[in-house]
């Protein structure tokens, strides 16, 4: 109702760039209304968090099969992350579906990309958390095989990302999951601390706080939360959280930060 008596007192004011204005100051006003100043409409929001869940876990099971053959490795992945959102069995069913609707020989990725890109992509968080999770997945058995890379590949393009970006994606994940735990799982702990944010030694100390900081925000809860990540997903980009901080931690003490 604002929006409309804006539009017409915007336009009789100062005309066409006026009920522009009024437009969006009434639109506002609506949401304010409707749901509180900043609030965000509960239907759009579980529509979101329905499709993002949809999407991870149909290609998941896509990339799980891409090399031919879903690994022990990958199942047990797969149950983890169930545990890890506490879903009921209820709900445990409809992924279990949903994974195995991934995995057939037939399903095409391009109408599921579709729907997220329509639902979720203007939230670059959201995308790149997707990708994330499709990451992490695809290195479940230890190994990255060239199918999945490829497939990994597709959807990143799906979602806006270059190859080069993808990569440095790629990369930063990969060297993250070292420090699963709490420490570094390789030999070469503070390298692959540099590359787990997407730096190197020669960086300065404020590049690198900075890229620290960038990542810490992707993760954050309430920033995923209030753009539609469900609450139940928090806890795994909470994992991701730790471990840049953990590679963090361990450049700083390096640098004498």
């Amino acid at each position: 109702m604002f929006k409309i008596i804006a539009i017409f007192f915007g336009f009789y004011y100062f005309g066409f760039f006026g009920a522009i204005a009024g437009f969006f100051f009434g639109s506002f006003i609506d949401r304010a209304f409707s749901y509180g100043i900043g609030g965000v409409n509960p239907m759009s929001r579980a529509q979101r968090e329905a499709v993002f869940l949809g999407t991870v876990f149909t290609l998941m099971g896509k990339i799980a099969k891409a090399d031919g053959r879903v690994s022990e490795q990958e199942v047990a992945h797969v149950e983890q992350m169930f545990n890890k959102l506490g879903m009921a069995a209820q709900h445990r069913q409809q992924a279990i579906a949903l994974f195995k609707k991934g995995a057939t020989a037939d399903f095409d990725i391009k109408p599921a990309m579709h729907e997220f890109m329509s639902v979720c992509g203007h939230t670059a968080s959201l995308r790149q958390m997707l990708l994330t999770y499709l990451i992490v997945m695809a290195l479940a058995d230890g190994n990255l095989d060239p199918a999945e890379e490829a497939l990994l590949k597709e959807i990143a393009h799906y979602l806006g990302y270059s190859q080069e970006v993808f990569q440095q994606i790629m990369a930063m994940i990969i060297n993250q999951s070292h420090f699963a735990g709490g420490q570094s799982s390789t030999a070469n702990g503070l390298d692959d601390a540099y590359k787990a944010l997407g730096m190197t030694k020669d960086n300065s100390d404020q590049e690198i706080k900075r890229a620290y900081r960038k990542l810490m925000s992707q993760y954050h809860p309430d920033k995923l939360m209030g753009q539609g990540m469900p609450e139940d997903m928090i806890a795994m980009a909470t994992a991701q959280a730790q471990e840049v901080q953990t590679a963090y931690d361990l450049i700083k003490k390096s640098r004498g930060m």
